[in-house]
């Protein structure tokens, strides 16, 4: 964040500079913190998400018909994962910056609500030999 400018007294206004965070991998104190981060940061957005299901009924049919709750099981390599998490990460940075509405209120369309989108994709059994590219025994 950043001042914004234009306050006047005690009042200072600020302005986001980056949209999202990341932990650089570091040594094993930095992993702690950042799983512990991370592991209080997920808490919080799958409470919101157990209070939208028990909540959804309340909002009008379009909001209940247009939310997701989707799961998909792929076979991908370490490559692959990281391709695909590329371009989702792309396209839903694009919806992040769409018309600046995130920062700018006045650009949100009638009828705009805050979504949170949550996208998990990792590895749900360790490697072996026999599938990990790493081990060249397993080949």
């Amino acid at each position: 964040m950043e001042e914004a400018g234009g306050g006047t007294g005690r009042s200072r206004p600020w302005r986001l500079t980056s949209i999202g965070m990341s932990f650089a991998p570091g040594d094993t104190e930095a992993q702690i913190a950042s799983d512990a981060v991370l592991g209080m940061l997920r808490e919080r957005q799958f409470a919101r998400y157990d209070q939208w299901r028990s909540s959804k009924g309340s909002f009008p049919r379009a909001w209940q018909d247009a939310a997701i709750n989707s799961e998909y099981l792929f076979y991908l390599t370490a490559e692959e994962l990281q391709q695909l998490s590329d371009e989702m990460h792309e396209l839903l940075t694009r919806w992040v910056l769409l018309e600046n509405r995130l920062e700018n209120p006045s650009r949100r369309p009638a009828g705009a609500l805050p979504v949170e989108t949550l996208l998990l994709a990792h590895p749900i059994a360790p490697p072996t030999p026999e599938n990990d590219e790493t081990h060249p025994e397993g080949h």
